[in-house]
């Protein structure tokens, strides 16, 4: 009897240290980050020099490396790399006349850029460099950015600014392009909820959530949230569901919680950011593009991203 005591204190014990372990894994305050004067949470700081990409720059993504990415780096149709000291150079010129906006990665690696001159999804295969189209759709007017699920599936969202109106579009693995839904607004920013349950899409300041099935239909539609001022760019989530969201023109990124309840605003250098990406060796680090100024800032976060999460598993 006490040996079956003893064994289920132990196991009692094991499971608490694990779940320290996995919380600590989860979290970004936990081993001390936000103490020392470079990394106080939510305080963004330049990343890459002023100009150093033109004033389209996009994306931003990042590899299991931790290097970055956006596009349009020192000329229009070019995709740059950024190492995490900061050190901005080239990775790969886009074909033709193709220009790109949101950059994400699928599970196998690939890097996926919505061509928004040419109506593709853009693949690249990170080791040879070689670009490839992955889905290409004469219906799109220009797909902006991407969101992808656990199955790689990839959700784009395709404005028409002369218009004033969008397209929510998914791209299935095969290549397939399905229209998911029109939008009497300029759809911009686009991502998944952790729980792969919601796909959210921002248009001009207001941010809409959908109900996302398994096999990535969508219905119910309902505004999360509307700002008073400014629009809405790029947004990307914490693994807590979290929305990160550029505001172009307010010159901030709001934090916002999966309720629609505006929790936090981080003051940027420049006036114009137009999306975000989650990096970094513990995934609290958000990397933002910034139009007005053609570079990228960045600052600390509480809670890693949920795309920094998904590399991991």
């Amino acid at each position: 009897m006490q040996l079956i005591k003893t064994k289920g204190i132990f196991l009692i014990i094991l499971f608490s240290a694990l779940s320290t372990l996995w919380l600590i894994e989860d979290s970004c305050v936990s081993s001390g980050v936000g103490k020392s004067k470079n990394n106080i949470l939510f305080k963004a700081t330049l990343f890459t020099p002023a100009n150093s990409f033109t004033h389209g720059v996009e994306g931003p993504a990042v590899d299991k490396s931790g290097n970055i990415y956006a596009v349009n780096f020192s000329h229009e149709g070019t995709i740059g790399i950024i190492a995490p000291s900061g050190k901005p150079s080239l990775f790969v010129q886009l074909p033709d006349s193709s220009i790109g906006n949101g950059i994400r990665f699928d599970s196998h690696g690939n890097m996926l850029i919505a061509d928004y001159k040419m109506h593709n999804v853009l693949q690249v295969d990170m080791k040879t460099k070689s670009i490839s189209v992955y889905a290409h759709e004469d219906r799109m007017t220009q797909p902006n950015d991407l969101a992808i699920d656990s199955q790689d599936r990839i959700y784009a969202s395709d404005p028409n600014f002369k218009l004033q109106t969008a397209r929510v579009w998914r791209i299935d693995t095969n290549g397939k392009v399905t229209l998911l839904d029109s939008m009497a607004a300029t759809a911009n920013g686009i991502e998944v909820s952790p729980d792969e349950k919601k796909l959210y899409v921002g248009a001009g300041s207001e941010v809409f959530s959908y109900d996302l099935s398994s096999n990535g239909a969508i219905s119910n539609k309902k505004l999360l949230i509307e700002f008073p001022d400014f629009g809405t760019d790029g947004m990307r989530c914490d693994i807590e569901g979290n929305l990160y969201i550029a505001r172009f023109g307010k010159g901030t990124v709001a934090k916002v919680s999966p309720a629609g309840q505006l929790m936090k605003e981080i003051t940027l250098t420049g006036k114009r950011p137009t999306n975000v990406a989650f990096g970094g060796k513990d995934g609290c680090t958000i990397y933002v593009t910034l139009m007005d100024i053609g570079n990228l800032e960045s600052f600390r976060v509480d809670v890693p991203g949920r795309a920094w999460k998904m590399k991991k598993l």
